[in-house]
């Protein structure tokens, strides 16, 4: 009959739930349209592949000759208007969504190093990642140098930690679970002296209150399962670049700059100048390994896209009230959070925050890791489970669950006591929020 199959996309009539649905048919030959560039709502395009004009504009897309949809597990165009809109609000030149955040970190460093080669991470991160660093990938032949940037001069810690074979800096902008930030400027300043990009987890800050590209670094990682989403209801991951690492001036980054023997010859460096990072995982390591986005994920983290700016506001106020609340309360042993002016890394969050930051952060408790448990099992409005930067506010004990992993030198490191209680302060009214805790305290 000439068309595509039925592709059930949101626009439309409402239905009872506020979504809206069309069908739009994908007749043989007929051009996508450009869902990036309307402001109204993007359709889902729940589709597996999609019809080509002919066999050489076929082999054209094939051959990266030409722009344009293939199969839903490189590209599909709920995820296009996805990407776009997250690489503008991050000021990058190109995105690549896919399944979770993890999957982008696994993606991004992979893209860099390989077996024999070496990364360089802050040890102040998420345990998952830790855990991928410091034994997954160890697996593959990749090492890694942990660096605890709490210590003094952690820029000089940072750099001699560096080897010939280093391939990557990764730091998170604020760090899970405790809030501790990096000089992300002088940081980057010292890896390109050495001609090694720096690679930043922005999830705990998201583009709204700070973006990475702007103070050097090379590529960001978003897990758009926290706050861009914010429903805490799909997952998924971007990785954006920002089009101005000299990957060829580096000398360490061959398979980007040298021809690639996978599409007849093409140098990602030269012939994508502005995109050289996120193609070549899109058309090698996304196409062979593919942990893709699902549409429906894209368009769930649309709609979170849409109210970012307004549930992040609500989200630093809602901490500044609760950071003081706690930092008054005689069963706290100690809050950390930088916005408090005796925190190590004050005159940073004043610099880098201006609009404030950091809903994500830990207190420790009086009465060890019983106390910290008990407090955990008695929040009411609190939900204990392993997520961050929901709507809704959130606890957790990271010792024994999220930072499981580590060796308690590991955990040492990373500032993470018996005592640690990590919160995700979400969008509730601040008085119901402050007395949830209150009455958790009194239990402790």
């Amino acid at each position: 009959m000439g068309f595509r199959e039925e592709t059930n996309v949101p626009r439309g009539p409402h239905n009872k739930d506020g979504l809206k649905f069309e069908t739009v048919m994908l007749h043989a030959g007929q051009e996508e349209p450009d869902p990036a560039s309307d402001a109204r709502a993007v359709p889902i395009y729940l589709t597996t592949s999609y019809v080509f004009k002919s066999c050489d504009d076929a082999a054209d897309r094939f051959a990266l000759r030409s722009d344009g949809n293939i199969y839903s597990r490189l590209t599909n165009s709920t995820t296009d208007a996805f990407e776009r809109r997250v690489a503008a609000l991050e000021g990058g030149t190109a995105a690549l969504a896919v399944a979770s955040g993890a999957a982008a970190i696994t993606y991004a460093i992979n893209n860099l190093a390989f077996a024999g080669d070496h990364i360089v991470s802050s040890i102040t991160i998420y345990g998952g990642t830790i855990n991928y660093f410091g034994h997954t990938m160890k697996s593959y032949g990749v090492d890694c140098t942990f660096v605890d940037p709490t210590q003094p001069d952690p820029i000089g810690n940072f750099e001699r930690g560096i080897r010939e074979n280093t391939k990557a800096v990764f730091v998170e902008t604020i760090g899970n679970p405790n809030a501790n930030l990096i000089d992300i400027d002088a940081l980057a300043e010292m890896c390109h002296r050495h001609g090694i990009p720096l690679v930043v987890d922005n999830t705990f800050a998201t583009p709204y209150l700070f973006r990475p590209l702007e103070h050097g670094a090379d590529i960001v990682i978003e897990s758009a399962t926290k706050f861009i989403g914010g429903h805490g209801t799909v997952l998924g991951g971007v990785i954006v670049e920002d089009g101005r690492f000299d990957w060829e001036g580096s000398g360490r980054f061959p398979h980007l700059v040298d021809p690639d023997p996978s599409y007849h010859g093409v140098s990602f460096a030269r012939d994508y100048p502005d995109a050289p990072f996120c193609t070549r995982i899109r058309s090698i390591i996304l196409r062979d390994m593919g942990a893709c986005i699902s549409p429906v994920n894209s368009f769930a983290l649309l709609q979170g896209l849409e109210t970012l700016s307004l549930r992040v506001e609500r989200h630093v106020y809602n901490t500044q009230r609760v950071v003081e609340f706690l930092s008054g309360h005689p069963k706290v042993e100690r809050v950390n959070h930088p916005m408090l002016p005796d925190h190590p890394d004050h005159a940073l969050y004043e610099r880098y925050f201006p609009n404030g930051a950091g809903s994500i952060f830990t207190f420790e408790t009086k009465g060890g890791r019983e106390g910290a448990k008990r407090f955990a099992d008695s929040m009411r409005l609190f939900s204990l489970l392993a997520n961050v930067a929901d709507m809704k506010s959130l606890v957790i004990h990271p010792a024994s669950t999220t930072h499981s992993q580590l060796s308690e030198e590991q955990l040492w490191e990373a500032g993470i006591m018996p005592s640690t209680i990590r919160l995700s302060i979400g969008c509730e009214h601040i008085d119901d929020i402050i007395a949830d805790l209150s009455q958790a305290l009194e239990k402790v």
